[in-house]
């Protein structure tokens, strides 16, 4: 299996021959527009997490999350006017080590593209390294992307509970209960393991070795050939713990909902 990510290092050599969305993000912040237009990879273009890589949430959050996958046709025009055609390789980036590019590089898998990474310690990986930074923002040739969602695996809320191994990406004080800062009830899925996005990246930034995060998941029983799926507090970090499971040869189903939807029904 071809690895998910690739380095600064390759990237250099393929600019001009991928299309770059640029996915930068932080939860509960500003949009990256304003970082991109200060400055970003050449012929990179920007897309947007709450507009285009998701829904808007219900009133209250219902059991889609805090972040429901996107409408098709929304998703679509997005990545299309960011360049992305079905023959094209593309690379994402964000500057949070993966955690945005995870939703976009997800999306565009379980939308059927056949070519997607996600750049190894994201911008800021590619700033320190001497990477070229434009602050163009000429629109790139429209893409003929054509997907549709449905080629990954996805776990809802009436069998997210059946799963042999159940992933919970949050912060440990938030799976333990001790904190919740962002939804109604704190805790877990019952029977949910715990493996933080924090402890998927090395000290640098980029993801560790395929084998130290195979061993890092096997710890909790996440190997290759078990059932196993992730989720977070709105669904969009969960899928930095099924990049860093990619990368370790296991494959993950998605907890779209996550613990915003789980938690949307009282009698849960």
């Amino acid at each position: 299996m071809s690895s998910p990510l690739i380095s600064v290092s390759e990237l250099s050599a393929l600019l001009g021959t991928v299309t770059l969305p640029d996915v930068r993000y932080r939860m509960g912040g500003p949009t990256g527009r304003d970082e991109f237009s200060a400055g970003h990879v050449p012929t990179a273009a920007y897309v947007d997490m709450d507009t285009q890589l998701s829904s808007a949430p219900g009133d209250p959050v219902d059991e889609r999350g805090r972040h429901p996958l996107p409408d098709p046709d929304v998703f679509l025009a997005a990545m299309r006017a960011s360049g992305v055609s079905a023959d094209v390789p593309v690379v994402v980036y964000d500057d949070w080590q993966g955690r945005a590019a995870g939703r976009a590089w997800w999306l565009l898998r379980d939308y059927g593209h056949p070519d997607v990474r996600v750049l190894d310690g994201g911008w800021t990986a590619w700033v320190e390294a001497g990477g070229s930074v434009s602050t163009e923002n000429e629109p790139p040739v429209v893409g003929d992307f054509e997907g549709r969602p449905g080629t990954l695996r996805v776990v809802d809320a009436s069998n997210v509970a059946d799963v042999e191994v159940l992933v919970d990406a949050r912060a440990p004080e938030r799976y333990r209960g001790d904190v919740e800062p962002i939804d109604p009830v704190a805790g877990h899925i019952p029977g949910a393991v715990n493996v933080d996005t924090s402890r998927n990246p090395a000290p640098d930034g980029t993801f560790w070795s395929a084998d130290e995060l195979r061993d890092l998941y096997a710890s909790v029983g996440a190997v290759p050939g078990a059932d196993v799926a992730a989720y977070c507090g709105s669904g969009v970090t969960a899928t930095h713990d099924l990049l860093a499971l990619a990368v370790a040869g296991v494959d993950a189903a998605l907890y779209p909902g996550s613990w915003s939807g789980f938690v949307a029904r009282p009698a849960r």
